[in-house]
């Protein structure tokens, strides 16, 4: 089975983004992901567990940086971000509500 064949633990939507989702329960160590849009694939050293549908930062995010999905901003980091880190509402605030209390 060739390397663009095998498996993946995250997909990104679009080649640059900040963010991928998981495809599947990922446990701490390293994790195959591959991009939607060009078929790029990478190893993710994924720190914590990120479950099912959760997002991982595919890079070190600082405090207040805005975060890319989908080739768009989604939101801003809440605190700084490790890359293989689990991206969710607690670090993340969304690009929709941010406004919002």
């Amino acid at each position: 089975m060739s390397d663009s064949a095998s498996p993946v633990t995250f997909l990104g939507h679009r080649h640059g983004d900040d963010v991928a989702v998981a495809v599947c329960d990922a446990q701490p160590g390293d994790a195959p992901a591959a991009f939607l849009d060009d078929g790029t694939r990478v190893m993710v050293a994924v720190r914590v567990p990120v479950p099912l549908g959760h997002k991982v930062a595919l890079r070190d995010l600082a405090e207040n940086d805005i975060v890319i999905e989908y080739g768009v901003p989604i939101g801003r980091a809440r605190c700084a971000i490790g890359a293989g880190d689990l991206v969710h509402t607690h670090n993340l605030r969304s690009a929709r509500w941010q406004h919002s209390l």
